[in-house]
């Protein structure tokens, strides 16, 4: 602007947070508070969102963010991120803010690994929930992971202040009944609970916290919770007529509570349950009156049969995905009843369920015509054919996930390849009759195709890559294991993926410096990248790719002995944006280590 400033000048306030709440990257929103003194003051308006460590003085911190961001509405905390502070905030007295602005606040999407910190840390308190409960009365969201010094008495704090409190998630904290008691008493516009690993609870809390903030819970989430039976869930199907989400995983949950909520919440929309003694009485009864059912996924069930899946194929008929996960007893018969009655199904996991074979999915071909996302994990039983049906009448499939599916080889891939050209991911892994020519036909059919998973698929080498390469711009690439893949395949993916960000090339005994440099040329895009188990590439095709992918943030080098101290310090230096590198520890230099030591994992081998 040549000295002139024609944006403060010009642009008023309220333009100026508009153009901030766009702006949707916290490294963007950092940067945008640093260009002047009215730009961090809007900025700091502007934040509705938090996401900090529990650890290294948490609750001080919780106090600067309270009076620097007053109109926050989301506080997310987790334990397992950490914070590092210059010195030890209130051991001195007269702690002026020049020390506690020093504090590093990390989110939760630009963590990996902790810090080391200076001083001790500890876990968020529950005067560090006070401090929330005073500092954002305008709280809607407030997330709790793993927090497990908060008792009850926070709790309580949050709920007598943040009387606009909407959502909750408690997961892992030992908050007990009255703590949940308190925000039934308070909180009455809650609308999401997640209780899950909230070992403190019993029946007495969360029947409480249903009799007063019943009317507007739309789900809830439980997992190992031992003392909650179902008599909780019956006050949950009296209480909860709104409920549309409720996921269970429990052993002392019976078919008497999920019945209770099946009866009691007629607008539930998603369903998810890993209740080893629930039967078909309880299924059945949700087929029965959860006629606006959309999502179902059942989890180890080892004593439901078909008769469910028929219940809910006749009476679901809003059902869009089925998740069924180690469902010993269902069949072909089970899962031809929900095609049949469910027309509308658009995403299917069959995974570990060895009684469904060709004949089910076949009936999934033929009835759900707009299925966009297939699972088939474990399953022995269905062949070639059954895919080839699904390639022939599921023309919106995007996404194929195959994992040790043993019958399943280069004719039903084939098939998909020609019949689902609008297909944009494919997960192969351990199906070792999949080859080369069901990887070439999906090269030259699917042009939209931007993720590919290979893993271990035997047969697969450089020609299918070269197909893939011709006719496809991927973004993700991994092709651990496939020993017959080198360097003329991953070259033809360097050339033909300009867009690529993601590669696993581990465990290619054959691939050496020249794909190194084929991808510092063709791919200046690629951000994480896994070269473990690469005994041929050095620290030469290192350097290479290092000085050219300038976005790079993670790389995995280990056992790859052409890769020295010297590669490692390379990595380090070039890409500015590195946030982990896993490699041997005897492979860090002193300086290197000090430079970068929060950045780097360590695989320790015994030499």
């Amino acid at each position: 602007m040549r000295g002139r400033d024609w944006i403060n000048q010009i642009l008023p306030d309220e333009l100026i947070l508009d153009i901030f709440r766009h702006v949707e990257s916290k490294a963007s929103r950092d940067a945008c508070a640093l260009v002047c003194k009215r730009w961090l003051r809007l900025e700091r308006i502007s934040r509705v969102t938090l996401r900090i460590g529990a650890s290294g003085c948490p609750d001080a911190l919780i106090k600067v963010l309270a009076r620097r961001f007053v109109n926050v509405r989301n506080v997310f905390v987790d334990e397992r991120l950490s914070i590092s502070l210059p010195v030890q905030i209130g051991r001195k007295r007269g702690t002026d803010h020049s020390v506690i602005s020093s504090l590093k606040i990390h989110s939760l999407a630009e963590t990996n690994g902790s810090e080391d910190n200076e001083t001790e840390s500890y876990c968020l308190s529950d005067a560090g929930l006070a401090a929330v409960a005073a500092g954002f009365s305008k709280l809607e969201k407030l997330s709790l992971i793993w927090c497990s010094n908060v008792t009850h008495v926070g709790l309580r704090s949050i709920a007598e202040k943040c009387i606009f409190l909407k959502s909750l998630d408690l997961q892992g904290c030992y908050v007990g009944d009255q703590g949940l008691a308190a925000v039934g008493e308070f909180s009455k516009h809650l609308e999401d609970l997640n209780l899950r690993f909230c070992e403190g609870l019993t029946d007495a809390g969360l029947i409480k916290l249903v009799d007063g903030s019943g009317k507007t819970l739309q789900s809830i989430s439980l997992a190992a919770c031992a003392k909650v039976t179902d008599t909780s869930l019956e006050a949950v199907g009296s209480h909860c007529r709104s409920l549309e989400s409720l996921s269970l995983d429990s052993e002392f949950i019976h078919d008497k509570g999920v019945l209770a909520v099946a009866q009691g919440c007629p607008q539930l929309k998603v369903l998810k349950l890993q209740c080893v003694n629930v039967t078909d009485g309880a299924l059945q009864g949700v087929g029965t009156c959860c006629l606006s059912l959309e999502l179902l996924a059942l989890y180890s069930f080892q004593i439901f049969t078909d008769k469910s899946l028929c219940a809910i194929g006749k009476g679901c008929k809003r059902l869009k995905s089925l998740t069924l996960n180690d469902c010993t007893f269902s069949s072909d018969k089970g899962l031809e009843a929900v095609a049949v009655g469910c027309a509308g199904l658009t995403h299917l996991e069959v995974n570990g369920c060895h009684n469904i074979g060709t004949y089910g999915l076949e009936s999934i071909a033929k009835s759900c015509t707009y299925l966009s996302e297939l699972a088939l994990l474990y399953c022995q039983r269905i062949g070639n054919f059954a895919l080839s049906e699904i390639g022939r009448g599921c023309k919106f499939l995007q996404a194929l996930h195959l994992v040790d599916c043993a019958s399943i080889g280069d004719e039903a891939i084939c098939s998909i390849a020609r019949g689902c050209s609008n297909l944009k991911r494919l997960h192969i892994r351990r199906c070792y009759e999949v080859g080369n020519k069901g990887i070439i036909a999906v090269g030259e059919n699917c042009k939209f195709l931007t993720d590919l998973s290979l893993r271990f698929c035997d047969r697969v080498g450089d020609e299918a890559l070269v197909a893939i390469g011709e006719g496809c711009s991927l973004h993700h690439l991994n092709v651990s294991g496939c020993h017959q893949i080198g360097d003329v395949g991953i070259i033809a993916i360097a050339r033909g993926c300009s867009k690529l960000s993601y590669l696993d090339v581990s465990v290619l005994q054959d691939l050496g410096d020249i794909s190194m440099m084929e991808l510092g040329e063709g791919c200046p895009l690629l951000r994480d990248i896994v070269l473990s188990h690469c005994r041929q590439i050095t620290d030469l095709g290192l350097s290479y790719l290092a000085n050219r992918c300038t976005l790079l943030e993670t790389c995995h080098m280990v056992y790859c002995p052409g890769i020295t101290a010297a590669g490692v310090a390379t990595v380090i230096t070039s890409c500015t944006n590195i946030k982990k590198v896993l490699v041997e520890k005897w492979k860090v230099s002193e300086r290197t280590k000090r430079r970068a030591e929060s950045i780097i994992s360590y695989l320790c081998v015994d030499l």
